[in-house]
């Protein structure tokens, strides 16, 4: 009853995009250029992204397979309060397996969640390497880094794919903002 009172307030239903991609693709940079858009178009949105949330909320975790679903397990709590408050939730995680998809998706309502593909590949994502991790990762000073010494599996059936090694920011955040609008009606 109060969710459906705060979607009225806010003219449009709450739900998530959850995005997962390699590091370096592009999934925060996306989000936050959507969270722009859907802001100016009166849509309440917010980005709940990972790297803020170790510098709190999940500081005590490291990056081991068991600290990595903790992180997700909080993460997807976090925006499952945000949709019951009617919010549109965008976030980027690394989500780097099915399993961990699974226990993210379990949090909330077939209809309020989509799965985002960012789609990279590792040898962009490599070139990119926007905050250095692929660099200390390759030297080995970073353990258990998605994509060199920890794995990444590409979602199977994702909602949506945006392909930023081939399309260009804009027309990916174009996209995204289309679909997020469709699951708002």
């Amino acid at each position: 009853m109060q969710r459906e009172r705060l979607e009225g307030l806010n003219g449009h239903k709450g739900g998530v995009v959850w995005f997962t991609g390699l590091p370096g693709s592009g999934k925060t940079t996306i989000a936050n250029r959507v969270q722009e858009k859907l802001l100016e178009l009166g849509i309440r949105c917010v980005v709940l992204d990972g790297d803020q949330l170790r510098k709190g909320l999940n500081r005590d975790l490291g990056f081991s397979e068991t600290d990595r679903l903790e992180n997700l397990r909080r993460a997807a709590q976090v925006a499952q309060l945000f949709v019951e408050a009617g919010s549109f939730v965008l976030a980027p995680f690394i989500t780097p397996t099915d399993s961990c998809r699974a226990v993210v998706k379990s949090f909330f309502k077939t209809e309020d969640y989509s799965e985002l593909y960012v789609k990279c590949a590792l040898d962009s994502c490599v070139r990119r390497d926007p905050k250095g991790m692929y660099s200390l990762a390759l030297e080995g000073e970073l353990p258990d880094f998605t994509g060199v010494s920890a794995p990444y599996e590409p979602p199977v059936e994702p909602d949506i794919v945006i392909d930023t090694e081939c399309v260009e920011l804009q027309p990916c955040v174009d996209t995204l903002v289309d679909f997020v609008q469709s699951r708002l009606q």
